[in-house]
């Protein structure tokens, strides 16, 4: 559920209407919905308030400052991927004992910058980075707690760009010798493993190969157990889907249960990172409508919004859906939903039924929460879009529109 909603033939977002947010910050626009965050945020995070967890957002999916705090603020801590988001994840408030780090191209002064803040653990990916961590940390006087990530290799079943947990992705370790890379981890000074972390894909919309997962981890685990490794936190990841079209992924409820029964009563805290299934349906991209055009072919709305905007069209041939802000009972047409941009792979939607729509009028671009504004650029010079989060009646600017002189500021 989402709090973007038609009252009297238009759309709000909360209590503020979307064509008077256009008004003040023009297009195209990011408008995020607080209530939205909050009501997802507690639907995830009390599915399992029977198991000791700590839920980690994916800073990936939206790094604004504004979502960050607002999260922080509920008690959420933060899986990050890079020293950028640990600056982030800092100043919005985030405690540094809720903070695990990912990724599998962790720089030397990145692994210092997260054993200087304190974070809870670091993610390990490869035996080299597992070195390089123990090296950093004998010469900075720390102790690095690690969890290895371990490589199922399950089939998510998803998009084969968002697929991590199968043998030919790039990240973690194989199962098969990741027993040697933990009995590295012993030996190494400075370094203390303390869990096991698996992260298999994003978008699945089944339960069935998160405990296809969890049944491999547990079994290794048990092997852990044996070479005297008792690990305290089991991090499954994120990648719980969202409804974009027509998928019914299992509700946060169902997820807890089905993970609940299979831990039982093991002593570890569950580590969870939820990005897209807490704010993916809380953000919208407004966007205005430029030209129409007609060809002997195909009819094109163009609007202002384009690739550099939200990629995720032209990157996954993904689904967006995609609304008038003033519906105006119009007859429908077949078009493509295109953006300034000079490529033909730049547009918001193909071949899809939407009504007749005129130059200045408004449209919302649904799902833009997550992987929208984290996956923007400045492709074709286009300042990028300005961010607003929308409390109630109460309009934050998030990020103002960046400007011409934004462009080349960094330039000589």
């Amino acid at each position: 559920m989402h709090h973007f909603a038609y009252r009297g033939g238009e759309l709000y977002a909360e209590d503020v209407p979307v064509s008077t947010l256009v008004a003040a910050y023009g297009t195209p626009l990011y408008v995020y919905s607080a209530a939205t965050l909050r009501r997802h945020f507690t639907a995830f995070d009390s599915a399992f308030g029977g198991l000791p967890h700590l839920t980690c957002f994916s800073v990936k999916a939206n790094s604004n400052l504004s979502v960050l705090k607002t999260l922080a603020a509920m008690g959420a801590g933060v899986d990050i991927v890079s020293g950028g988001e640990l600056y982030r994840a800092l100043a919005a408030g985030v405690a540094p004992e809720k903070i695990v780090y990912s990724g599998v191209g962790k720089r030397a002064a990145e692994i210092e910058q997260a054993l200087t803040a304190g974070i809870l653990m670091f993610n390990v990916e490869s035996l080299g980075e597992l070195e390089r961590i123990s090296a950093i940390a004998k010469r900075l006087g720390k102790t690095a707690q690690v969890s290895l990530r371990i490589n199922p290799d399950v089939d998510p079943k998803t998009h084969p760009y968002i697929s991590t947990g199968l043998k030919k992705n790039k990240f973690g370790l194989d199962i098969e010798n990741s027993l040697a890379a933990y009995a590295k981890a012993m030996e190494l000074p400075n370094i203390t493993p303390v869990g096991i972390d698996c992260h298999i894909g994003s978008q699945l919309t089944s339960i069935s190969p998160f405990l296809e997962a969890l049944d491999k981890i547990l079994t290794f685990r048990e092997k852990l157990c044996a070479m005297g490794i008792v690990p305290r936190y089991l991090d499954l990841g994120g990648g719980l889907g969202i409804q974009y079209d027509e998928e019914d992924p299992p509700h946060p409820k169902e997820f807890g249960e089905a993970l609940t029964k299979a831990l039982g009563d093991l002593p570890m805290t569950l580590i969870l990172e939820p990005g897209r299934v807490i704010v993916g349906n809380a953000g919208i991209l407004v966007t205005e409508v430029v030209y129409t055009k007609k060809t002997p072919s195909k009819d094109f709305v163009i609007v202002d919004a384009a690739m550099n905007d939200l990629i995720r069209p032209s990157l996954y041939d993904s689904f967006h859906a995609i609304r008038e802000v003033r519906p105006a009972g119009r007859e429908t047409l077949n078009v493509d939903v295109v953006g300034p941009i000079c490529e033909s792979g730049d547009f918001l939607a193909r071949d899809r039924d939407l009504p007749a729509v005129a130059p200045g009028e408004l449209l919302a671009v649904y799902s833009a929460g997550a992987y929208g504004f984290t996956m923007s650029s400045n492709y074709n010079s286009r300042p990028r879009a300005a961010e607003v989060l929308v409390d109630g009646e109460t309009v934050t600017v998030a990020r103002r529109r960046e400007t011409y002189e934004d462009l080349i500021a960094l330039e000589r």
